[in-house]
């Protein structure tokens, strides 16, 4: 820090004298006041990376995310003082996350947080009009290239990289990074998470031991957006402020928060079921990429035998509990990482189905069961009325039962049938 401060100071012909950095920081504040005669502008991206960069990585990388933290309080306290502040324009910061004010901000406690103030909410990111407006010839292009409409490019890419909100008011944005890295390729990707593996994140969630299956779609009120700091990390709002998971919905004071859109529940899926103990993810990757096209298809018999061979590659000396929540856990995350817009435990007057994938065409009701038999969970979907709120939807809809077996830690049996 101490020498891009100097460098910026040479550039301007500033002196710094001082030998620690906050003070440092006063001087080419102050430096740069005085040679241009003008007020300065501080802008400061990612200011946090001194901080996660440390994080999810034990206890020695803890500490140092703690000194750090300790250093960026007093670096930023200098702002607020008399002889810099009245220097000042206008102080910018951006960051993933959102450390409260007593953790890193305590001695420049007058900054006004825009995060979740609904005038801002779609200052970053491209809306929907936005994209379809400014975009209009890229898509255009595109739709000629893959033979189909400009309104399905647009839905695909809605259906991609859509979906981020970030206050009360009902506004979404799409991640611009991978909104031009699609239009600019000609394809689908996963471009925003390419660019870095979250593996500070996928090591929190599993030293929290973090239910998975609960990660989309859980309930939170609001403060838990302005309490967050390196020693009391909160699985939840890291994965709000680092875009993993965004506003759903919001209802008297309880946020649902959920996956934005596919690129990123696909890509955090993948990432969480190639990190489960024992799952190798060179060996599984190939058959993960098959499943959602196999259930499109309605090949349920091929749908099986990957699943199987997903399970089956799991060595048998791994440690851990092999029950229903186990082999639910690793259906959904093969299940999403493949594609397949799947959800998981949702909720009904009558209880929880406990998966759900939905194609254009057809809707999966699926109950699982361990060393039960294939039948009961039928049997549940049936008599609860899981299929109920789908029979109306103009798709096909298949019910499916699957039974596990604890003693060959595989799927035991399966049965299907279509509902109607």
């Amino acid at each position: 820090m101490s020498i891009y401060l100097e460098r910026v100071a040479r550039e301007y012909g500033v002196s710094l004298g001082q030998e620690y950095i906050e003070f440092q920081f006063q001087e080419l504040i102050q430096g740069l006041h005085r040679e241009s005669g003008k007020p300065v502008v501080v802008l400061v991206d990612e200011y946090d990376k001194p901080l996660i960069s440390h994080l999810g990585r034990g206890d020695e990388e803890l500490r140092i995310a703690i000194a750090n933290r300790d250093i960026l309080k007093s670096f930023f306290g200098v702002l607020k003082g008399a002889s810099v502040s009245s220097v000042l324009r206008f102080v910018f910061f951006t960051g993933v996350s959102q450390f409260s004010k007593v953790s890193i901000f305590s001695e420049l406690n007058n900054l006004f947080n825009i995060s979740m103030v609904r005038q801002y909410a779609d200052m970053l990111g491209y809306t929907q009009g936005e994209v379809e407006d400014y975009f209009a010839g890229h898509i255009e292009r595109w739709s000629e290239e893959l033979g189909i409409s400009a309104a399905e490019v647009v839905e695909e890419l809605a259906r991609q990289y859509d979906g981020y909100r970030f206050s009360e008011r009902e506004v979404r944005v799409y991640n611009p990074f991978s909104v031009l890295s699609a239009l600019s390729e000609g394809r689908f990707g996963n471009y925003w998470f390419e660019t870095g593996t979250p593996t500070f994140l996928v090591n929190l969630l599993r030293e929290e031991n973090y239910p998975f299956l609960e990660i989309d779609g859980v309930q939170v009120d609001q403060s838990l957006f302005t309490v967050f700091d390196v020693e009391d990390l909160i699985p939840e709002a890291l994965l709000f402020q680092t875009g993993y998971l965004t506003i759903k919905d919001v209802d008297g004071g309880i946020y649902t928060l959920g996956y934005p859109n596919r690129e990123v529940k696909t890509s955090f899926s993948k990432s969480l079921l190639f990190t489960t103990e024992g799952v190798d993810g060179r060996r599984v990757s190939s058959h993960v990429l098959q499943l959602a096209r196999h259930l499109g298809r309605g090949d349920l018999e091929a749908f099986f035998e990957t699943m199987r061979a997903i399970y089956g590659s799991i060595p048998y000396d791994i440690g851990g509990k092999r029950d229903e929540a186990y082999f639910h856990t690793i259906f959904y995350l093969a299940m999403a990482a493949s594609g397949g817009e799947a959800q998981s435990s949702v909720l009904t007057s009558r209880g929880r189905i406990d998966l759900v994938v939905t194609f254009p065409d057809k809707v999966y009701v699926m109950e699982f069961k361990c060393d039960q038999g294939a039948e009961v969970g039928l049997r549940q979907i049936r008599e609860r009325g899981y299929a109920e709120r789908y029979a109306r939807s103009g798709k096909r809809v298949v019910l499916v039962g699957i039974n596990f077996s604890t003693e060959e830690r595989n799927i035991a049996e399966w049965k299907a049938e279509v509902l109607g």
